[in-house]
């Protein structure tokens, strides 16, 4: 009787040796990013914040998903071709990051794999959702409010920089949506009396003229637009803005830790935190028609004390109160 199951032991080990590993373990669902930035973003606080979020909905990469991405390296020309790498790879989730260039290359890559897309601005506008509450297809994600902000932006600019009355507006002209963009800030310049002195930047080299043109201008202060392509460049933004020693607002906080003097806006980290927890929500068994995007909630006005000083600038009580946070 033992030796019977012995060989029963026996005979269950050889079989399980011969067995593919897909029959013994279940394969790992695939997440794949696709991201308009540099791959060194990868390693940044948004992942990191995805990551978070996926990790409260129940997921760590490496252990019951894997994560696969594909980087655009700021040429946009390249994301339709990525997206079909993972398309083809067949994702069980495919997370669009670095705006609505990232999002609709996805979009028209796949109407049947699950899609979140991390902020755009409007996305109902872009075709990306039926709506906001009822997204209604493949594809949700997070409403970013970035370029609609941009008026707002230079409303505060001009508060803390009251006597400038040349601003630079430092834009991507690959942007969707540009000619509108455009046209809503320099209404808003026209009813303030404020002549708006536009650079255009696609590319890091770009980015030097232009701030090269707008020291010529004699521009006494700078809004850089809300852009992906700025944001992953954001370091040299910051450090051409502290050279030509111009007070510059930005979309992110982020620029502002990096050494820029203010922003407003949204949390983006938040935002990459929420397109994780909704990756997980799906990989959970959630439908995207049915996951509503989410819109953020909390705006505020973070200011570094030590570029104003650097800067020279006398700042109000007034002023110091308006900021909702202050970086030393």
């Amino acid at each position: 009787m033992r030796r019977l199951a012995l060989i029963s032991l026996v005979a269950a080990g050889a079989l399980t040796k011969l067995l593919p590993l897909s029959a013994q373990e279940p394969a790992k669902p695939v997440i794949g990013v696709l991201s308009s930035a540099p791959a060194e973003l990868r390693d940044g606080e948004q992942f990191a914040a995805f990551h978070s979020g996926l990790k409260e909905a129940g997921y760590v990469n490496g252990q019951n998903i894997t994560i696969e991405y594909r980087w655009a390296n700021d040429d946009n020309a390249r994301l339709p071709a990525l997206a079909k790498e993972l398309v083809d790879r067949k994702v069980a989730v495919l997370v669009a990051a670095g705006g609505t260039v990232s999002a609709m290359a996805a979009h028209r890559a796949t109407k049947d794999i699950p899609i979140v897309f991390t902020p755009v601005t409007d996305p109902v506008k872009s075709g990306l959702v039926a709506s906001l509450s009822r997204p209604g297809g493949n594809v949700t994600g997070i409403a970013g409010l970035t370029s609609e902000l941009d008026p707002k932006r230079l409303e505060v600019l001009h508060e803390f920089n009251p006597t400038a009355r040349v601003i630079g507006v430092l834009v991507n002209p690959e942007r969707p949506g540009i000619k509108e963009q455009r046209a809503n800030l320099q209404a808003t310049a026209d009813k303030m009396k404020l002549t708006l002195a536009f650079e255009g930047a696609a590319s890091s080299r770009e980015i030097d003229t232009a701030f090269e043109r707008l020291a010529r201008q004699q521009a006494g202060a700078l809004l850089v637009t809300a852009d992906p392509f700025f944001n992953s460049h954001r370091e040299q933004v910051v450090a051409l803005a502290a050279r030509y020693a111009i007070p510059a607002i930005y979309q992110w906080r982020e620029f502002v830790i990096a050494g820029g003097l203010m922003s407003y806006g949204p949390s983006l980290t938040e935002a990459y935190r929420q397109a994780g927890i909704n990756a997980g929500r799906i990989l959970k068994g959630a439908k995207p028609a049915d996951l509503p995007v989410v819109q953020p909630t909390k705006f505020e006005v973070v200011l570094n004390l030590k570029t104003a000083k650097t800067l020279g600038l006398k700042l109000t009580r007034a002023q110091l109160i308006h900021a909702d946070t202050l970086i030393d």
